[in-house]
C-alpha cells in the first residue's frame, strides 16, 4: 500500500516565463493515475496545514507574514515566489500533504497495516524557521516529523535527501537534534551558496555520472546503518533534478541511474524494516514532460517496493 497525496489541484499564481515548471507536478500525477490501482496505490489530494503544525517548526513572526502579505519584496526574491493569496494556499496545502502522507503511514501501523507515504511534489528543504528560500515556503518534512513526534507516533527519524542541492534549512532545523539524523548527498558546488552542516553531508563533484554517485550513496547508507537501526521512520527527499538535462544540477545521472537511486534507498528502508515518507524534490529541466516522469518512476518505484 502506498498513500500518494497531492496539492496541484491548488494553483500557484506565476509570472509568465518564471524559472519554476508550474504543470511538473499536475504532470506527475496524472502519470501515477495510470498505474495507481495496478500497484496500490491510493491517491489523494491534501487539505492545508494548520498553524499549530507549522508553529512546531516556523516562528509565528514568519508564519504571520506569509499569511498576512507582509513579506518583504527581499523575502520574497529569496524564496522565488511573488506573494499572493494562491501563493499562501498553495504553500499550506503542500506542507499539509506530507503530513498527511506520514500521519496515513503510522495510522495504519498503529492498526496493524504495513503501508508507506509519498507527497507527489514537497521536499521543500531550504525553509528555515524564520524564512524560506529556494522555492520553499514551510519545510515540509520538518513540519510532518515535529507533527507525528508530537503525536507519539514516532521517536527518531533519518532524513535521506538526495536532492541535487544541499538541505540547509532541514540541516539547521535539526541540529542539535539527536532525536533526527539529516543525510544529504548535493551538488559540492551548487546552490546554496552558504550549506549549514547536516549529520553527514556527501558533496559531489559537477558532471558526477551514475557509478561514482551510486557508489557515494551505497557508502553514506552503509555509514548511517546505525541511525537507521535506531529509527521508526525515513522520510525521503528523492530529487530529480541530479538528471543530466536538469537545468540547474550540474551532474549527468541518466534516469536508470536515478531509478537505481531510489531502489537503493528504498531497499535499505525495507532491510531495516522502516516506514518511508517519500517528497519529490526539485526538478527543473525545460521538458517538464521529463521532470513529470522523473518523479513518476520514484513513485512507481516506491509502490512496487512498499510492504
Amino acid at each position: 500500500m502506498l498513500y500518494a497525496y497531492y496539492s496541484d489541484h491548488i494553483a500557484l499564481p506565476l509570472p509568465e516565463k518564471h524559472a519554476f515548471p508550474r504543470n511538473k507536478y499536475r504532470l506527475a500525477r496524472e502519470r501515477v493515475e495510470r498505474f495507481a490501482d495496478e500497484l496500490g496505490v491510493v491517491l489523494r489530494a491534501a487539505s492545508a496545514a494548520n498553524d499549530e503544525d507549522l508553529l512546531r517548526v516556523h516562528t509565528p513572526a514568519y508564519v504571520h507574514r506569509v499569511r498576512s502579505g507582509e513579506l518583504t519584496s527581499q523575502e520574497q526574491r529569496e524564496i522565488g515566489f511573488p506573494w499572493s493569496p494562491g501563493f499562501v494556499d498553495r504553500s499550506l496545502h503542500s506542507t499539509g500533504a506530507t503530513v498527511a502522507a506520514a500521519r496515513a503511514v503510522f495510522a495504519d501501523r498503529a492498526a496493524g497495516r504495513q503501508a508507506w507515504g509519498v507527497h507527489l511534489a514537497g521536499g521543500t528543504h531550504h525553509a528555515f524557521p524564520d524564512r524560506g528560500q529556494g522555492f520553499c515556503v514551510f519545510n515540509d518534512a520538518a513540519v510532518a516529523i515535529r507533527a507525528l513526534q508530537a503525536e507519539a507516533c514516532l521517536a527518531r527519524v533519518v532524513v535521506i535527501d538526495c536532492d541535487v542541492h544541499q538541505g540547509n534549512g532541514t540541516a539547521a532545523i535539526f541540529a542539535g537534534d539527536a532525536s533526527v539524523f539529516t543525510l544529504s548527498l548535493h551538488g559540492a558546488r551548487n546552490y546554496p551558496r552558504l550549506k549549514e552542516p547536516s549529520d553527514l553531508d556527501v558533496p559531489l563533484p559537477d558532471g558526477c555520472e551514475d557509478d561514482e554517485y551510486l557508489a557515494q550513496l551505497a557508502q553514506a547508507l552503509n555509514q548511517i546503518a546505525p541511525q537507521l537501526a535506531a529509527a521508526d521512520a525515513v522520510f525521503y527527499i528523492a530529487g530529480a533534478d541530479p538528471h543530466e538535462q536538469d537545468r540547474y544540477g550540474r551532474m549527468k545521472l541518466t534516469g536508470e541511474g536515478l531509478r537505481l537511486r531510489d531502489q537503493r534507498v528504498l531497499q535499505t528502508c525495507r532491510d531495516f524494516g522502516l516506514p518511508v515518507i517519500g517528497m519529490m524534490g526539485g526538478g527543473y529541466a525545460r521538458d517538464v514532460e521529463l521532470v513529470a516522469e522523473l518523479y513518476a518512476n520514484t513513485v512507481e518505484t516506491m509502490a512496487r517496493m512498499a510492504p
